[in-house]
């Protein structure tokens, strides 16, 4: 039985795909062999040693150690694309807020309670509409920094509702360069691609290279008449440098997923409460996705969607054994352990070998399944850090 240790409230369509007979879950499993989280924080919280995955249901992994767990041979996986449809619609939500007066129009007219005189107020109505009056968003340029899942997705929208589309993201996969249409224009630069948006969406993550990427300078290079939307992570945008830029008149709106103090009460601001990937489809989409990651794993070695291995992944034919190990990304490593599977007459028929900065991860199906004196003998081969010894 695999034990799996559950944080926050993960949505039960994607815990009822641990099988009964396979699993126990809870939130109290003493010795698990894998956590399935959202929001918690680990950084601060030792892991029981029986620990080998932690599945993250979202696409960040701020809240975990991840450079810290690989080191220690825990694959940590997350969601990439789970929520992107949700972030879209939020995206497309906010575009529209920021062109039109519909907010401001709102709490005018609940200002206007204590009318009983429905043509009377029909009559104001009229008078004041015009202070709302806003611009459609047909025809203007939308410029998307980071073209992955949600990327790709808020462009191929914003296309179809009629927007000019530019992007820039020098480390699009292939997978998201296949979904994105070929009508958005790729940029050299994110400085080419500011001086033209009309609007800014954000989609990176919150890593060193990206932290405060739009901040003071940056932002003197868009139009006074742009907004930003930042449904990606908080991190990447100096909030204060926006807000001078606001006050200053050289930047319209704001509108993002992540307040801070410096951005409530702000007339050009709409800040809401981290609810970019709140929708049920979307944690449905992210425990289902979790959750299958992580029965990959325990169950067949295979790593998809790993931020911190390699993703290494191998259909199991025949096989009666398959055995996954870890090692320091080093040479000549696996050539030792083949030369030792050689001497002990252990057939290899199958295999698979990755490597993600310093680490390195296999998968060799076996013919037989092998001694406790072999695979002790691979355990302690020099820069091999982890084995598994899984059957069917």
């Amino acid at each position: 039985m695999f034990q799996i240790r559950t944080y926050n409230k993960i949505a039960d369509i994607g815990l009822s795909r641990f099988e009964k007979d396979k699993y126990t879950v809870g939130e109290d499993v003493a010795q698990p062999d894998g956590v399935v989280l959202r929001s918690q924080k680990l950084h601060d919280e030792v892991l029981p040693e029986s620990v080998i995955a932690v599945a993250r249901a979202g696409a960040g992994t701020n809240n975990v150690p991840v450079a810290d767990y690989a080191k220690k041979g825990i694959v940590v996986f997350n969601t990439p694309g789970a929520n992107a449809n949700a972030v879209k619609e939020l995206v497309l939500t906010g575009m529209l807020l920021s062109s039109r007066g519909i907010l401001q129009g709102k709490a005018f007219v609940e200002t206007l309670g204590d009318m009983t005189d429905a043509d009377e107020m029909n009559v104001l109505l009229e008078k004041e509409k015009k202070r709302f009056a806003g611009s459609e968003i047909a025809g203007k340029t939308l410029g998307i920094i980071g073209l992955g899942a949600i990327g790709s997705m808020v462009a191929n929208a914003a296309l179809a509702m009629d927007m000019k589309v530019i992007g820039f993201d020098p480390a699009i996969s292939i997978e998201a360069a296949w979904k994105l249409s070929a009508d958005v224009r790729r940029m050299e630069s994110i400085e080419a691609l500011l001086s033209e948006v009309d609007y800014l969406s954000l989609h990176v993550p919150a890593i060193e290279p990206t932290k405060h990427m739009i901040n003071a300078e940056t932002l003197k290079l868009m139009k006074p008449t742009a907004a930003i939307m930042n449904f990606a992570r908080g991190a990447i945008v100096d909030q204060q440098a926006v807000v001078n830029a606001l006050d200053a008149g050289n930047l319209k709106q704001y509108v993002c997923d992540f307040p801070e103090p410096c951005l409530i009460g702000h007339e050009k601001v709409v800040a809401v409460p981290h609810i970019g990937a709140s929708t049920a489809e979307a944690e449905e989409n992210c425990a289902r996705m979790a959750v299958d990651q992580l029965k990959n794993y325990l169950e067949k070695g295979n790593i998809v969607n790993s931020v911190n291995f390699p993703n290494t992944e191998m259909s199991w034919g025949n096989a009666a054994c398959r055995v996954t190990f870890t090692n320091d990304n080093v040479a000549g490593v696996l050539g030792t352990v083949l030369s030792q599977f050689a001497e002990d007459n252990v057939n290899v028929i199958d295999m698979v070998n990755k490597s993600r900065n310093e680490v390195a991860y296999n998968i060799l199906d076996l013919e037989e399944i092998p001694s406790e004196q072999v695979i002790d003998a691979l355990r302690n081969a020099q820069h091999v850090t982890s084995v598994r010894v899984l059957t069917r």
